[in-house]
């Protein structure tokens, strides 16, 4: 099915410019997850499982009312939790990982780089068409859910959901970026799912569970210069406690990841290809 859409893709591709090819791409991917939307409810039991466990966690640990950790409430504190799963369940980055691994090591790349587009762009296009479907009905359920058991959130602000938006949109992108940059290195090893298990754990730890405030003062600028700072945190952060300030200095650190991000990703496939080329194919 998927080479089949490939060729309908390429086929309508071929004359169009270049930013059109992906815009193709997009609608074809967009269209085939929509007609199975149902699926995506799927998740919603083991969302509402992990939430909820976290509910109960924090309201141990928030035994006085209106007291802060680390700066926040424990409103803000299980929003935070709820944005930032809410950004795992919904975006499915193990897609990218996937992916591009099992087109590596089934030999589907040659066929796949002598398409009319870019492969990394073609692989970021169908993550995005993927992520389209699915955050937006993980954002209710999390919207839903976040009002009932624990109450409206008091630090949001509306007129600022378009950059939070944004911000967002340049996380998932980040990190499809990243763990593509990952999967490319099975051009020299067989399996790179060790690597991308390793980041994996260390935004769910140190991004997702908990906000960077909650770690020792020594380290927070350190962890601000990781990628989990632009993927998880600042997002979630933007959306529990939006200031202005904030939302430029996380756009401003989101925009050098993701032009390092994409460096990295173009340098890592060229070598790669080059020694596909060297080798035979």
């Amino acid at each position: 099915m998927g080479r089949c859409r490939d060729k309908i893709v390429s086929m309508n591709v071929g004359s169009r410019r270049p930013w059109r090819k992906y815009a193709v791409i997009y609608r074809s991917v967009l269209m085939e997850n929509l007609q199975y939307a149902a699926n995506v409810t799927m998740g919603f039991f083991s969302y509402f499982i992990f939430i909820y466990i976290f509910i109960k966690l924090w309201g141990y640990m928030y035994r006085t009312p209106g007291e802060l950790i680390a700066g926040y409430t424990k409103e803000q504190m299980i929003w935070y939790v709820m944005m930032t799963e809410m950004l795992i369940f919904g975006s499915d980055g193990a897609f990218v990982a996937r992916t591009v691994a099992g087109d590596i090591r089934g030999g589907n790349i040659a066929y796949l780089m002598n398409k009319p587009y870019h492969y990394t762009l073609y692989i970021l296009t169908r993550y995005t068409g993927e992520w389209s479907v699915r955050l937006p009905m993980y954002a209710v359920l999390a919207a839903v859910m976040g009002t009932v058991m624990v109450g409206p959130l008091s630090g949001f602000r509306p007129k600022a959901f378009p950059a939070m938006a944004v911000c967002v949109v340049l996380g998932l992108t980040i990190n499809a970026v990243f763990k593509l940059c990952i999967s490319l290195f099975s051009f020299w090893i067989e399996d790179a799912t060790p690597f991308q298990w390793l980041y994996d754990k260390m935004i769910l730890v140190v991004g997702v569970l908990f906000p960077v405030e909650i770690f020792p003062r020594a380290l927070q600028p350190l962890l601000k210069m990781t990628p989990i700072y632009t993927v998880c945190y600042g997002p979630a952060k933007l959306i529990v406690d939006f200031s202005p300030e904030k939302c430029l200095e996380v756009l401003a650190a989101q925009m050098l990841y993701l032009a390092a991000g994409f460096g990295l990703m173009v340098l890592i496939y060229r070598k790669g290809v080059k020694k596909l080329y060297v080798n035979g194919g």
